[in-house]
């Protein structure tokens, strides 16, 4: 066995605890880092999110899943808060904040990393029952 085969398999056995690690992290960074202006963390955040999904999970379906979340969730708040349900204090784009689509971007690749592993165990789990019997 190469040297490179055994690398490419730790992020994809831990990727969904690091991602979930990864991604409460961020939803740090906007509490507690002062940006000059919304653009900057909403940029900054862009970035991240972009690099969670490489490190993690490089699939097109895991890309497509970040994004078709991150849509219908900015989707579901912009109609909650355009019908009065609930307000941000200072909205920058379209009555929501715009480092939203970003945080659901990263959330929606972790919940991904983690169904896709429980997946895999369940199918590891049953197949080890199967073969007992």
């Amino acid at each position: 066995m190469a040297e490179n085969d055994a690398m490419p398999t730790l992020p994809k056995k831990c990727g969904p605890y690091i991602s979930s690690v990864t991604s409460r992290g961020m939803n740090l960074v906007i509490q507690k880092v002062d940006f000059a202006n919304n653009i900057q963390l909403s940029l900054t955040l862009a970035a991240l999110s972009i690099g969670l999904w490489w490190t993690f999970d490089r699939s097109r379906s895991g890309f497509g899943l970040g994004v078709g979340i991150a849509f219908l969730a900015t989707l579901v708040s912009q109609l909650l808060v355009y019908n009065g349900v609930y307000q941000y204090t200072s909205p920058d784009f379209l009555y929501v904040r715009s480092w939203l689509p970003c945080i659901f971007f990263a959330g929606g690749i972790t919940m991904g990393n983690i169904g896709r592993q429980l997946a895999m165990y369940e199918c590891k789990v049953i197949a080890e029952k199967s073969h007992e019997d």
